[in-house]
């Protein structure tokens, strides 16, 4: 009878085995390993999408997903290397001709083939609407000439040294002429058309932004991911926690106190590159009397702020003095005003004294929060230095809308922080800087006749070494008169799930083509 049941059993458990074994073989048939499956990569954001029209504004947020639909001319690597993109080749005909000979066989997620009409479509229409935040730097455009199907000529209506920096922005998308003159721009923005590696699913404002890989892509589509889900999430904090769930795979602007959660966590890590974003404050003389309009006032604000304690403290010394925004790897860059700081209570204290403020002044400052890698507690901590030297600060934080909006109507007060990169890569950007953005000369009651004459001077000149020196100089007269106040620049930091391959660019945007899985 024993052994009648160990009988039994023995044969029940190799049964059980087999059947075990048959049961895996199955599973492993119908899921292949999970190393060869594609999957969502999801990204978060810190602030909302605005458009799908790339032209429409220069928002770095909204650029850093919607590029990923679109193409350009010519694109800038990792490092800021300027290459071909869906042109062939291109050469300068003379000093106000530019020649491009396009790829062919590049057909729009919509079946269609990209040709010379889209590129003159395109940048015609950047030069025209100048209602689109974009308009400005393409101002200089006389003529898109169409020579042959795919072959254009850009004429310009002077020298432009900027041109093929121009022609390589991330706004300067090709987009379809037929597409958008048969729906309009309205259905476009709902229903978006590009030659990009992913293309447009699904829009929730406020929420997130889906696209899929597309795979006519003329590179070869995307081979890792399924989807790219890009999700808005306001506060750093949310996008801590969403990384260590897994909710989201990257997050940018960690700052340095989440640092040790990120890096605690298995399955997660810290990824650091340097960027292209200088903090400044920009001063604005609001009346006759504006304490801004008195350069020892501005000179003592400067003065007054450790750069480098903020840079240690808040960044976790991620970040680099600077007295200029044209920092190494632009053109134009002063090496004289980078990695320099002036650093002095004592003599800030006495520029004060000798301007009749002896018994100190009041002054108002505006701030964004949570737009930039710890924005609110920057400009915080800026607040207590200056008040170390007698300057009392009314310090208004804001979220990014809205501050936009006072910027843009010019509302703001006598000082204003801002984060700003130089998407041309070239010091040309100090030209709008000073004579034509929302942060001139003239909109801050400043005056500067010197630095006006010089960068009118460079703005045209087709002389690479000329301008070069040109803008060094200008970036000179601009920090002895303390025009703008410039503080550090910013290395970004990005909390980056272990199963992804992930390397930020020096332009900061999310190239998911160039993002892969572990």
């Amino acid at each position: 009878m024993k052994h009648s049941i160990k009988a039994a059993l023995l044969c029940f458990i190799a049964f059980a085995v087999l059947l075990a074994g048959c049961t895996t073989s199955k599973n492993n048939t119908a899921q292949p390993d999970k190393k060869d499956e594609k999957r969502p990569l999801t990204i978060a954001l810190p602030t909302e999408v605005k458009s799908m029209d790339l032209y429409a504004h220069n928002d770095f947020v909204t650029w850093m997903a919607v590029n990923n639909m679109y193409n350009t001319l010519l694109k800038r690597d990792a490092k800021g290397n300027i290459s071909t993109d869906l042109a062939e080749s291109y050469k300068k005909v003379n000093d106000t001709t530019w020649e491009f000979d396009l790829k062919k066989g590049i057909k729009f997620h919509n079946g269609t083939e990209m040709t010379a009409e889209d590129v003159k479509f395109s940048f015609e229409r950047a030069v025209a609407e100048k209602t689109l935040g974009e308009s400005v730097y393409y101002k200089s455009i006389k003529e898109v000439k169409i020579i042959d199907p795919y072959k254009v000529q850009f004429i310009t209506d002077g020298p432009n040294p900027l041109f093929l920096s121009v022609i390589a922005r991330t706004s300067a998308a090709i987009l379809p002429k037929k597409y958008i003159e048969e729906k309009g721009m309205d259905s476009f923005n709902q229903q978006p058309v590009g030659t990009g590696p992913f293309k447009f699913v699904e829009w929730k404002k406020g929420s997130y932004l889906k696209l899929e890989p597309y795979e006519q892509y003329f590179e070869g589509a995307a081979k890792d991911w399924s989807q790219v889900v890009f999700r808005i999430l306001p506060e750093g904090s949310t996008r801590v926690g969403e990384l260590l769930t897994g909710g989201v795979d990257i997050i940018p602007s960690v700052g340095s106190n989440d640092w040790p959660r990120v890096k605690g966590n298995d399955k997660t890590g810290i990824v650091s590159g340097a960027s292209n974003r200088v903090a400044f404050l920009v001063p604005k003389v609001t009346s006759p009397k504006s304490p801004m309009a008195d350069q020892r006032v501005r000179e003592a604000v400067e003065l007054a702020i450790d750069k480098k304690l903020i840079i240690d403290k808040l960044l976790g010394g991620l970040g680099t003095t600077t007295r200029t925004r044209i920092t190494p790897g632009n053109f134009g860059a002063n090496p004289k005003l980078f990695n320099v700081a002036v650093y002095d209570e004592k003599r800030a204290k006495e520029l004060l004294k000798e301007a009749g403020y002896e018994n100190g002044l009041e002054l108002t400052m505006q701030s964004t929060t949570g737009r930039y890698a710890k924005d609110k507690e920057v400009t915080e901590m800026i607040v207590g230095m200056l008040a170390k030297v007698g300057i009392k600060v009314k310090l208004e934080l804001l979220e990014f809308s809205v501050y936009e909006e006072i910027r843009k109507v010019n509302k703001v007060s006598d000082l204003h922080m801002v984060w700003l990169a130089n998407s041309n890569f070239d010091a040309f950007t100090m030209v709008s800087e000073h004579l034509t953005s929302v942060r001139s000369l003239t909109n801050l009651g400043l005056s500067s006749p010197e630095l006006e004459e010089i960068l009118k001077k460079a703005e045209k000149n087709m002389n690479q070494d000329e301008r070069d020196s040109q803008y060094q100089m200008a970036q000179q007269v601009e920090a002895n008169q303390f025009l703008r106040l410039y503080l550090y620049l910013e290395h970004n930091s990005y909390g980056v799930s272990k199963s992804v391959n992930f390397t930020p660019r020096l332009d900061e945007m999310y190239k998911v083509y160039e993002i892969s899985k572990r």
